[in-house]
């Protein structure tokens, strides 16, 4: 089975994934996300300066661990789907320069047309 490159998933439309992706994406950029990431931080800190039990300190350690981990797994996941998304308008200009160049628009300008709203569709 091959792993495929996120933006090549499922063709035109999104699957589940990369709609929760987007969606985690937009939030994690958000003031309410870290302004909960300073809480538990600080919720982090809190626990060592208490001097707390040791299984409260692990806790507190595999939460920002978790936390960690989820973000980069969405982060990697966004930054593909922009790699892709980049590389498709790329290819789309190149090609609708070099119809260009050898006469009438034609197919190239069109798919060019598709490639400048790819960020509304990922």
């Amino acid at each position: 089975m091959a792993i495929q490159h996120p933006a090549d998933r499922g063709g035109d439309k999104r699957g589940r994934f990369e709609q929760l992706a987007e969606g985690a994406s937009r939030f994690t950029s958000s003031p309410v996300f870290f302004g909960l990431c300073l809480v538990l931080v600080a919720g982090a800190v809190a626990v060592h300066v208490a001097g707390l039990d040791l299984e409260w300190q692990v806790f507190a350690g595999t939460c920002m661990t978790s936390v960690t981990l989820l973000l980069l797994a969405l982060l990697k996941n966004s930054e593909l789907r922009a790699e892709r998304a980049i590389q498709r308008k790329l290819d789309a200009i190149a090609a609708a320069m070099l119809e260009a160049s050898e006469g009438e628009p034609g197919e190239a300008h069109e798919d060019l047309r598709k490639a400048i709203r790819l960020e509304d569709e990922m």
